[in-house]
Formats: C-alpha cells, structure tokens, sequence
C-alpha cells in the first residue's frame, strides 16, 4: 500500500504549489502570472515561466475559467462542415480565433432541431464564452436564453447578436436574370426545405419576382441540401425527367449545381448547350476544382465596423457583408461567370 501511495505521488500532475517551490516565490505570486493579474515583474515572470518548463507543469483551463469566468472558447453550430462553403467559413473563423487566443469547439447539427438544442446544452456545459451561428433551425429565443455574446452567418439570432448576411436576394436576382438574358424561358430553381427560416431563402423570393417580371412561368422545388449526394442526384434526375423542357437552372448552391451538371451528363445533356446552370456561393475549393463553373458569389466587404465581440470570430471572412445596429446589407457581386 505504502508503495502504491508513492508510485501514485511520483505520477500525480504538478501544480501551482510545486511551480512556486522551484521558483522560490508564493503560490499566489504563480497564480497572478498565470493569470496575469497585478503588477509583476518580469524577472518574476521568468522564473514562474522556467520553473513551469522544468517541472512540465500545464495550466488547468477549466481552472483558470472557474476563477477568471472565461475559458477562451467558442461555440461554432454549422449545417454540415463537408460542404465547401461551411468549410471555408469555419476554417476562416477558426483562424482567426486562434490569432487572438480563443479555441473552438465545433457542432454539425445536419440541420436538425433536436440535434441543434443538444449542441446548446453541451456549450453550455462547457462554458464558451460566446458562438458563432450559421445554422438555424430552432428559435432565436434559445440562443439568447444563453446569455452569451452571439454572432449569427446568414441567421438572425435577436436583438442582442450581430448578424453577418450575404444579399440573398440580390444573389437570386443575379443569377435569374442572367439566365433570362442568356435565352432561357423555362427556369428550374432548386432551394432547400422550406420550412426553413434563413434568409437565404430570399434568393427563391428573388427568382419568383423576377420570373414573374419577364411573365414566364415558375418551377421551384425542393432538395434538401444535408441528404447525401447520391438521394439529392436522385430528385435532380426525377425532376429533369419530368420536366423536359427546362433550359435554365439556378441551383441554390454551387455544391447543388456540381450534382446537377453530374446529372446531366449521365443524360447526355451539356451545359451551357442544352441546360444552363448558375449556382452561388463561390467557395475557393469548389471554384478550384470546377473553375468553369457558373456562380453568383456573395459580396466582398470589411469586418472594420463589427463591434469589439464579434471582430475576433470574423474579420477574416471577407465574403460577406455586415448587417448589425440596423445598417444594411451590402449588395452581391455583378460579376457572375457562365460554364463553357
């Protein structure tokens, strides 16, 4: 017993007492260099840091959070990170989190309510100091019941958050209208579950207006964009079968017009030739791999006017452009390729 005891204190963790041994200093002098509260100096410093080194000894996170409030860590719920654009996103925040000293804790919610409530709790539970929305298929009202500083990607999360849109309509308008101007009178618009409150669903509201605008006739249906690729390829095809004489479609998303020009070539239909097709979206990794590909990409703007809480989790996303404190969005971008 004797033995196990002493094998039990060779392997315990060290902590801040062994830390302020080594460096000859009080416990609370280590605790206020790890915590860097008062006036100390930085030979002081020093010594807590090499002592630190010496005996391999880790701040406890969890710790520190307990006494400072704060853990340095954001929540960040997205849909799906495999597709190209939440990708992006979260590369973009996760970056530049780490440059000013936070750490994220990622949830996919495959937009499903219950899964969304649960991510809630568990960040929650572990005491993020603030997150980060791009998916949104609860209410507003859970997220601010957190109490926390919130930041919403294209969902508007209440009062008290700031939300970071791109001009969905605009993106629709763009894109419809290029298609009309291009020849086509028989336009399929693909969106996702309706059901849905996001504001990218502006971007339907846009092609119904413009559709209407030039009096032809509106086909809109509905693929649910977190479905595998091989279930969403397959109500392409029952679509395109059923409606053969459409000539035009904008696609929603650029990962949504990628599965339909694959459709199309099992049918032996070309794009542009027979079937133009516009997604949106932009996203870098899709727009290497497919740089011929037709998009209306959201617009380009600075993150210079974002209050203090939320420039940490978004100025390196460039893509978009800032709705808070009641400003607008800023319009989509004009230039929109068309595939060869």
């Amino acid at each position: 017993m004797a033995r196990e005891s002493a094998r039990s204190k060779d392997t315990a963790k060290p902590g801040i007492k062994e830390v302020a041994a080594v460096a000859g200093v009080s416990p609370t002098t280590v605790s206020r260099v790890l915590n860097n509260r008062g006036y100390i100096s930085q030979e002081t410093r020093d010594k807590v840091h090499a002592a630190m080194k010496r005996i391999n000894y880790t701040p406890n996170d969890i710790a520190r959070a307990m006494l400072n409030g704060r853990l340095n860590l954001i929540g960040m719920i997205v849909p799906y990170v495999s597709s190209p654009f939440h990708a992006q996103a979260v590369q973009a925040v996760e970056r530049t989190l780490a440059e000013n000293g936070f750490k994220m804790l990622l949830c996919n919610s495959a937009n499903r309510p219950e899964l969304e409530r649960s991510y809630i709790d568990m960040l929650r539970r572990n005491m993020v100091d603030g997150v980060i929305v791009n998916s949104l298929n609860i209410g507003a009202e859970a997220y601010a019941e957190m109490g926390l500083s919130l930041v919403g990607i294209d969902c508007d999360l209440g009062e008290a958050s700031v939300q970071i849109a791109s001009d969905s309509y605009s993106i629709g308008e763009l894109a419809t209208r290029r298609l009309i101007d291009d020849g086509c009178s028989r336009i399929l618009c693909l969106r996702s579950n309706s059901r849905m409150r996001m504001p990218a669903n502006k971007r339907t509201d846009a092609y119904l207006d413009v559709v209407e605008q030039a009096g032809l006739p509106a086909l809109v249906r509905e693929v649910e964009f977190v479905k595998p690729d091989d279930e969403k390829s397959a109500v392409v095809a029952k679509i395109l079968d059923e409606n053969p004489d459409i000539d035009g479609i904008f696609a929603g998303d650029d990962t949504m017009a990628a599965i339909c020009l694959n459709v199309m070539k099992q049918r032996g239909l070309s794009a542009p030739g027979d079937i133009k097709v516009v997604g949106a979206d932009g996203a870098r990794r899709t727009m290497t791999f497919m740089p011929d590909l037709t998009t209306s990409p959201p617009s380009a703007s600075t993150t210079s006017t974002l209050p203090p809480r939320a420039t940490a989790a978004c100025s390196s996303s460039r893509s978009w452009a800032i709705r808070s404190a009641g400003s607008r969005c800023m319009p989509a971008s004009r230039a929109v390729r068309m595939s060869s």
